[in-house]
Order: C-alpha cells, then sequence, then structure tokens
C-alpha cells in the first residue's frame, strides 16, 4: 500500500483508527485498524455488498488502470501482471484497458482519474493506498463510473456505492516464506555454522500492511526455530533500490543472517547476495517477484500475490452486473497469494513442508495471527478492540480477535494488524 493523504490521516488520528501503508508520515503504532460493517462478529470477506449495477456486455467495458510505478517495480508489474490475467480470462482487448504509468499520490491522480472517466472507463482501479482520497474525490464526479482502490480501507464507510476496496492475504504467503526462513536457520544451527537465531527485515514503512506482513514472516520462522528474534529497519520509502541495500546491509553487519522485505526493489536480495560471495553467511527472502535473477545463491523465495484472482471477478462483476463487495480479500484457498520457487539454497525437506503449511492453511486448520504463538510486553493478547462496527462513527466497538485468533483482512481486505510483538525491534 501506498501513500497517505493529509485527509486520511487526520481522520485516522481522530478515531483512534489503523492505516496501511503509505509514502507519508506514519499513523501511530498505538492507533486501531477500522471499522468493520458487517453484523457477523467474526466477519467474511467480501462483506458490505454494493447495490447490483447494470451488466455491461464485456466487448463494450473499457477498464482504466491508474499505477504508481511503471514495469520496473516488482509491485506494480505484480498489478500489471494481474490485469493481463484478467483481459486474457475474461477476453477483453488491448483497446478496451488503458494503463496510466508512474501517476504519484496527489492530485495528479485525481486528474487521472477524471481523464480516465472522460474517455469513457466504466471500471477505475488504482494500486496505491496513497491514490485512494483522489479517487475517491472522483468517484462523487462520476457516480456511474466504478472506483476500485486496490490496497484502500474506506469505502466501507464512504456514502457513494460506487467505491470498492481490495486486497489479498498477503499474511499468509508471508508466513508461509517464514516457514522457508525457518528452515534454512535450523540447518545452519544445526550444522553448527549459525550460533546467534537473528533475522532482519527490511521495510518500507511502520504501516499495519508492513508490520502485519514482517510478523507473519517472523511467526513462519519462529514456528520452526522457537528462539528466533527479529530485527526491522525501515527506508521510509516503497522503491529506492539503494537504501533498501543499505538496510540489508546495515542488518547483515549486526549480525542478522537471512534477510526479509517488504519493499519493491531488488536492493535488498542483491546486497544480500554479495555479502555471501564475499564468505558471509546471509541469505534473503523476496517480496512480489522472483529475485533468483538478482540473488541466485543467497534467495530463498519470495512472497508473491496473485492479482489476477482478485482482478479477475472485479472486473467480471462490471460485465455480470452482480453487486460488488466494499471490501474484497482472498488468500491461499481462491490461489491469490503464493511463494515464488524455491532457490538451491533451501534446506532439505523445505518443499515438502511448505505443502504441509499450505494445506493446513487451505483446510483452516493453521491460523497465522494465533495468538498462543505471541506475546506483546510479554502476555498474551485476548482483545483488540476497535471502534465503530457500523460505519457510524458513534461510540460502539468491535473486536478483532475471535476464539483466540486475530483475523486479519476479514473487517476489511486491507491488513490492519499493528500489534508490535515480542521479539521483534523496530530500529528506526
Amino acid at each position: 500500500m501506498r501513500k497517505l493523504s493529509a485527509l486520511l490521516l487526520s481522520l485516522a488520528m481522530v478515531l483512534s483508527l489503523a492505516a496501511c501503508s503509505s509514502q507519508t508520515q506514519p499513523p501511530a503504532a498505538t492507533s486501531k485498524p477500522p471499522a468493520t460493517t458487517g453484523t457477523d462478529p467474526a466477519g467474511t470477506p467480501g462483506q458490505g455488498e454494493r447495490t447490483a449495477r447494470d451488466p455491461i456486455p464485456a466487448e463494450n467495458l473499457k477498464v482504466g488502470v491508474i499505477l504508481v510505478h511503471d514495469e520496473n517495480s516488482g509491485y506494480d508489474m505484480a498489478h500489471i501482471e494481474g490485469i493481463r490475467s484478467a483481459m486474457s480470462a475474461l477476453n477483453l482487448k488491448e483497446n478496451q484497458v488503458v494503463f496510466k504509468y508512474n501517476i504519484p499520490e496527489d492530485e495528479t491522480c485525481y486528474d487521472t482519474a477524471v481523464d480516465l472517466a472522460e474517455q469513457g472507463c466504466q471500471l477505475i482501479i488504482s494500486d496505491s493506498y496513497g491514490h485512494q482520497s483522489h479517487m475517491m474525490a472522483a468517484a462523487a464526479e462520476y457516480p456511474d463510473v466504478m472506483f476500485v482502490a486496490a490496497t484502500g480501507d474506506t469505502a466501507a464507510l464512504e456514502p457513494m456505492t460506487n467505491v470498492a476496496n481490495l486486497f489479498p492475504y498477503t499474511f499468509q504467503s508471508r508466513y508461509v516464506s517464514g516457514v522457508v526462513a525457518g528452515m534454512k536457520l535450523k540447518e545452519l544451527m544445526d550444522a553448527g555454522t549459525v550460533t546467534d537465531p537473528h533475522i532482519g527485515y527490511v521495510g518500507a514503512y511502520p504501516y499495519a500492511e508492513v508490520v502485519s506482513g514482517y510478523t507473519a514472516f517472523f511467526l513462519g520462522i519462529r514456528s520452526i526455530v522457537p528462539e528466533a528474534y527479529m530485527d526491522v529497519q525501515y527506508t521510509n520509502s516503497w522503491y529506492d533500490p539503494v537504501a533498501e541495500a543499505e538496510a540489508a546491509n546495515s542488518l547483515m553487519s549486526k549480525g542478522c543472517v537471512i534477510i526479509g522485505q517488504h519493499a519493491d526493489s531488488t536492493g535488498a536480495p542483491s546486497a544480500v547476495q554479495a555479502a555471501l560471495d564475499s564468505g558471509k553467511v546471509a541469505y534473503s527472502v523476496g517480496y512480489n517477484i522472483d529475485m533468483l535473477s538478482v540473488a541466485p545463491k543467497a534467495a530463498l523465495t519470495s512472497a508473491q500475490n496473485n492479482w489476477g484472482a482478485l482482478y479477475t471477478p472485479t472486473i467480471k462483476r462490471m460485465i455480470t452486473g452482480e453487486a460488488m463487495p466494499a471490501d474484497f480479500s482472498i488468500g491461499y484457498t481462491d490461489d491469490a497469494v503464493m511463494i515464488s520457487k524455491l532457490g538451491e539454497s533451501c534446506a532439505p525437506g523445505t518443499a515438502e513442508k511448505v505443502a504441509e503449511v499450505v494445506a493446513a492453511l487451505k483446510a483452516g486448520t493453521l491460523e497465522v495471527f494465533d495468538t498462543d504463538n505471541f506475546t506483546v510486553n510479554g502476555a498474551k493478547v485476548t482483545s483488540y478492540p476497535w471502534l465503530d462496527t457500523d460505519g457510524d462513527f458513534v461510540g460502539d466497538s468491535g473486536e478483532a480477535i475471535i476464539d483466540g485468533v486475530f483475523k486479519e483482512s476479514v473487517f476489511r481486505s486491507a491488513p490492519y494488524f499493528a500489534l508490535r510483538i515480542d521479539g521483534i525491534t523496530e530500529l528506526n
């Protein structure tokens, strides 16, 4: 997710709601997640459906796509591939989809959304959190156009019915990639190569999306090596190869032997490969894309999102006229998340362990944020209340922990897990 606008930041501060990743000043670590609009206390993905709209014949549909970067960013490339997958599945032609690249998270996004609406796009999608407020402004002016802010979190609270959010269960693939890292860490410790189970993580910003992801990654590692601990170094940028490499190098200088990441470039894996080539014990777990091309020996795997699994049904709803969910989020069960090919440096038995863990996630027998598996300030977390379960901002409350499990991406598609659990240190 991306840059949080000043308006949304002010709202988050007033209401103590949790915001997700952005490219400006993050919300306080103590802020709470946004509210559910559903009546089911456990919530369901995609709850809060919008009114059904008139169907649009597939050959008449026109889609606009607003991207914060271009194909050089792994994050944006994953979105591009997801849109193209949907185009193929729904038989949309090239002239039916208009891509807008390198659109910053400012008024340029609003202008771009308006331009796409004026070009006749009935569906406009943006891929970055900082686009969201500008998308909402455009949506107010074009009620007949559907605006979907991928990674956003405010659609369910908007009075407009032509806005929606979507995001995959990234925490699931993060956990699985952590299992891969844990298997390698255990191999190194069993061999006596490593005695200190110190892990590093390069994060973009201290937002809930990043916190949720690094926590899931860490819990995956700890499922294999319970004594592992982790440092997180922030770059304060989503895409900065130099800063990401520097953060990885800084973490390795502190003794971290495996470096995870939630940033969009190949900077960190490239730095880890260079360290490994120099004789240091160092391995990498990436994000968005397979990192083997830049870290052939150091890369173990990458957590990935299959955006096509979300974009295909979203675009199809425009064709069928089916009501659009205010929030739409799916995971391994619907092939919306995955990890990349395992690198040659992975520990023996990793593939089998991954298959076991994925099967458990799909079956629902493994919950990533089971509160039995972590503590905060030495205590088990039994409650995580948040404000406003029905969107009216009138003093009611909801509960994110149900039956001992933090229900991530259920009340909102965007991640809202912002707990700082024991064993993880944020360095800046």
